[in-house]
């Protein structure tokens, strides 16, 4: 029933394992993206990079990787003070999560997207969204996209599935889990060519990728990274 998926495709580690995963899985595959005014907007410069990385690449996923959309989402930007969409440090708030949290982002990007597979005759969306090793933000909970599933297939009147591959695993899995996908070629691409560094620092390059090496995505990636390769060897 389900053989098109729609990718929510931010150019980062998370969300190009997702697209391979999808990939592997369904016969047809789109990608979209969002600009939203983000500090780390470098990102938004790695999805072309990335995507025709894959399509060059991986022959057996080229045929399958369809249209790329990108939609323009500054009034997010405009209405969030956040760390993530202005230069400010990296805190916590009293409400005990950090900064970096943009309310409603994730809620915005699925219906955007939503209403965008709709038009296409897409019934599949997936997001790199994760519980087990994330910062907290209540958007990326699995209680929250499984009830946004519901009402998105409501309010469009059609089945809709939300798919998140990386809901119950860490970094470290992720990294084993791109790899079982396509190896070291799709490992090497992700660590060069990714980017989820919240600063936007894509000049230094580090054993697990570019970025800051402070941040929480950074710290995270690097931690994931050497947890990886400790037993992949």
């Amino acid at each position: 029933m389900h053989k098109k998926a729609l990718v929510l495709f931010s150019g980062g580690q998370d969300s190009a394992t997702c697209l391979a995963w999808a990939l592997e899985r369904y016969e047809q595959v789109e990608t979209i993206g969002f600009d939203y005014g983000q500090r780390h907007k470098v990102e938004l410069q790695c999805r072309g990079m990335v995507l025709d990385l894959v399509r060059s690449q991986f022959p057996q996923w080229a045929a399958r990787l369809g249209p790329d959309h990108m939609l323009d989402l500054g009034l997010l930007g405009q209405i969030s003070d956040t760390a993530l969409t202005a230069d400010k440090a990296i805190a916590f708030e009293q409400s005990g999560l950090p900064n970096t949290f943009v309310p409603g982002r994730n809620l915005i990007f699925f219906t955007f997207a939503a209403a965008v597979a709709y038009r296409r005759g897409i019934s599949v969306l997936v997001g790199g969204m994760c519980e087990t090793d994330y910062s907290g933000y209540p958007d990326c909970r699995d209680d929250t996209l499984k009830a946004l599933q519901v009402t998105l297939g409501l309010g469009l009147d059609t089945r809709m599935v939300v798919e998140t591959p990386l809901m119950w695993i860490d970094k470290a899995q992720t990294w084993q889990l791109a790899h079982g996908l396509g190896g070291d070629a799709l490992v090497e691409i992700i660590r060069r060519d990714t980017h989820s560094c919240y600063v936007g620092d894509h000049t230094t390059l580090h054993d697990w990728g570019y970025g800051c090496g402070q941040c929480p995505a950074c710290e995270l990636r690097a931690r994931g990274w050497a947890k990886y390769r400790g037993e992949a060897q």
